[in-house]
């Protein structure tokens, strides 16, 4: 009997360790090391067999690029204009796309009505190994969703689930969760890194020799992050989180890495009685703003994957009674927050560091747009000098250390969904200006800073 053999690896970025440590020294990350018992040695014919084909192929001849065929794959749509979007506009056979996000977030939900939807147009196969088929019969009916096509397995092995499929021969599958699934041969239990990592592996590499797509759903840990080994992203071709407050009923589904398409693209989804309900329209619902003037309130808009998001920026500067004043941010970087207001102090002439700052992006919007910098601080200094800004005013632009304003891109294309939303007044940087400005819209491009608080 061959002996099985152990090995250290790394949780975060799969690093191989001959024994633990506390720290990674690859990715710099403490106590994420664990042990995984590895499969004994096989004979060479089927260790070779293992691996063959990994990416689609079974010809391992060596080509030039222009002898590689170009074939273009026919997208196959989920039915969700904002999931195609997220995805590239659409699923790609033989792809293998995994969907992370928080417990009830909707990932379930979503799968669910995707699936639905495309069992009566192609085959499909919907496996589920942390509910039950009765469960999941029941969600399907209490959201109102056809039964009569959508064909069900309750599998956790790997192994079984790609023979099944090899029968049924389904263009879609759903794997829901990997982190339920195992591997024979493996001793360790599932959801450790080494059934993961080798669940994820198999399932991709069935993916791509049959042409079939494959989404995976994936757990979350407490930081937010994919759980399970980093070499899970690397293997699969389409990372999407679906995120949302607990308080709120719109879900974001963005996009963290897409071989097939643009990356940090943003889909907006309501969570209603009868499911998940997309938001074509995401700039009406985070400008939901009152008739009375408040001050520390401005509009941006900030540029999300393929098109521009219009979204409303709130400040509040206080007095504060503490020897170190609290910076509290919820939906930017906390850092540049810091960043600015040094910027404020030095060019601007207006001294905060005795004043507790709190902002927030409404709708619970993730701003990492640079975009961002000048309607921050424009909404700083209207809640310092407690002076509203006018309801018909967009702001977008980046400030550097020197107190300028630097471009961003697409600022023509920003500019006129802030006119389709009836706004007439733009605060932008110099470089942006526009050649001709969006009907009945006062554009007003500034150069530095000292410029743009004068346009108050």
């Amino acid at each position: 009997m061959a002996k099985s053999k152990t090995a250290f690896v790394c949780g975060e970025c799969g690093g191989e360790f001959p024994r633990w440590q506390g720290q990674c020294t690859e990715c710099k990350e403490w106590n994420t090391i664990t042990e995984i018992r590895l499969a004994p040695a096989a004979a060479p014919a089927s260790r070779n067999s293992r691996f063959v084909g990994y990416a689609g192929t079974q010809d391992n001849k060596v080509q030039t690029l222009d002898q590689v065929a170009l074939t273009e794959l026919p997208r196959i749509a989920s039915g969700f204009s904002e999931l195609d979007r997220v995805l590239g506009g659409g699923m790609v056979p033989g792809s293998a796309i995994l969907i992370g996000g928080s417990p009830g977030a909707g990932k379930s939900t979503l799968l669910l009505q995707v699936m639905c939807g495309l069992a009566s147009r192609m085959k499909t196969l919907y496996v589920t190994g942390e509910e039950s088929l009765q469960q999941v019969a029941m969600r399907a009916q209490r959201l109102g969703l056809p039964r009569d096509q959508l064909r069900m397995l309750s599998e956790t092995s790997v192994e079984q689930i790609c023979h099944i499929a090899r029968e049924e021969k389904p263009a879609v599958i759903v794997i829901d969760s990997i982190q339920v699934m195992h591997v024979e041969g493996i001793a360790s239990s599932p959801g450790s890194v080494s059934q993961v990592r080798e669940a994820a592996a198999q399932l991709t590499r069935y993916a791509k020799q049959h042409g079939v797509v494959v989404l995976m759903v994936g757990h979350v840990t407490k930081d937010g992050a994919l759980a399970g080994p980093k070499v899970l992203e690397h293997c699969i071709d389409c990372s999407i989180m679906l995120d949302g407050a607990n308080d709120s009923r719109f879900r974001m589904l963005r996009s963290h890495k897409n071989r097939f398409g643009a990356v940090n693209e943003l889909g907006v989804f309501a969570m209603t009685e009868t499911g998940l309900k997309e938001v074509s329209n995401p700039s009406a619902i985070f400008l939901s703003r009152g008739e009375e003037q408040t001050t520390g309130s401005v509009v941006m808009i900030i540029w999300e994957g393929t098109r521009p998001l219009l979204v409303e920026l709130q400040a509040l500067v206080d007095y504060s009674q503490l020897g170190n004043p609290r910076r509290v941010t919820v939906g930017l970087e906390q850092n540049r927050l810091s960043m600015l207001l040094a910027v404020l102090h030095r060019h601007g002439g207006l001294q905060m560091a005795d004043q507790d700052v709190f902002v927030n992006v409404v709708g619970g919007v993730r701003v990492e747009d640079t975009s961002a910098d000048l309607a921050l601080l424009l909404a700083l200094v209207s809640s310092f000098r407690d002076k509203a800004l006018p309801q018909e005013l967009v702001v977008f632009g980046e400030v550097g250390l020197s107190g300028e304003i630097r471009p961003v891109p697409s600022g023509q294309e920003r500019l006129m969904e802030a006119a389709k939303h009836g706004f007439t007044r733009a605060i932008i940087p110099w470089a942006n200006r526009p050649k001709h400005a969006p009907p009945g819209m006062e554009v007003i491009a500034v150069k530095k800073l000292e410029e743009a608080l004068e346009a108050l």
